[in-house]
């Protein structure tokens, strides 16, 4: 099991991340959390420990340098910046890719709220690494023509009380070309913390990760 905090090169900038690989790994699994949020997130890291139980690697980053933290927190000009959130990501991915340790693996992305976003975004600029998307609660819509642009096959997982968000769910699937699915947790709100929400997104992420072929990709996941 290796198991460690890690520092991602991008754009210049150092970006933080904890990286865990199980024995005998079967892919890697990317976070990208939401605005507010980092890789801290008991949320994603739920999510996380269960895809390692699975046998995934998991590797969960901080989208933004912790000056820019600082900057967002009181001005809130990095939140929405999907373009640069997304460039970050795709660093991470060719960062991974020269990983001893994970060069091999094929790579997922798990996006949460407009971490969402900047996954398919960065799925949209990797198509032969990035090879399946699972969206939490996200807004995939803030990744505009990208949408249309995905190959990897894409899972959106939306709470079925969070209403809006669902909606925008809903007009973003109409746009993606690529094998999707939308999966509705009965009663959940945004953050799925009813009882079960958070257990029933860990466990259908995983066999989204995990379905022979990658839910449409002849290579992934096998």
């Amino acid at each position: 099991m290796i198991s460690e905090a890690v520092t991602v090169p991008a754009d210049g900038s150092a970006i933080a991340g904890d990286l865990v690989i199980p024995p005998q790994a079967r892919g890697m699994v990317l976070f990208a959390h939401g605005s507010g949020s980092s890789r801290h997130s008991p949320r994603n890291r739920a999510v996380a420990a269960a895809l390692q139980n699975a046998g995934l690697g998991t590797l969960l980053m901080d989208l933004l340098t912790e000056e820019e933290e600082r900057v967002d927190a009181v001005t809130a000009e990095h939140r929405f910046d999907i373009g640069l959130l997304a460039g970050r990501l795709v660093a991470a991915v060719d960062w991974l890719g020269e990983n001893p340790a994970a060069a091999g693996l094929p790579v997922g992305l798990f996006g949460a709220s407009t971490g969402a976003a900047a996954a398919l975004v960065a799925a949209a600029e990797r198509p032969g690494r990035v090879q399946s998307v699972v969206s939490r609660g996200g807004r995939p819509d803030l990744a505009d023509e990208a949408l249309g642009r995905v190959q990897a096959p894409v899972l959106l997982i939306v709470g079925g009380d969070d209403r809006e968000v669902l909606r925008m769910n809903r007009d973003a699937a109409e746009q993606l070309r690529t094998p999707h699915r939308l999966h509705v947790v009965p009663g959940a709100t945004h953050l799925f913390e009813e009882p079960g929400a958070l257990e029933e997104v860990a466990e259908v992420s995983c066999a989204w990760f995990l379905r022979p072929g990658g839910y449409g990709s002849e290579d992934a996941w096998q």
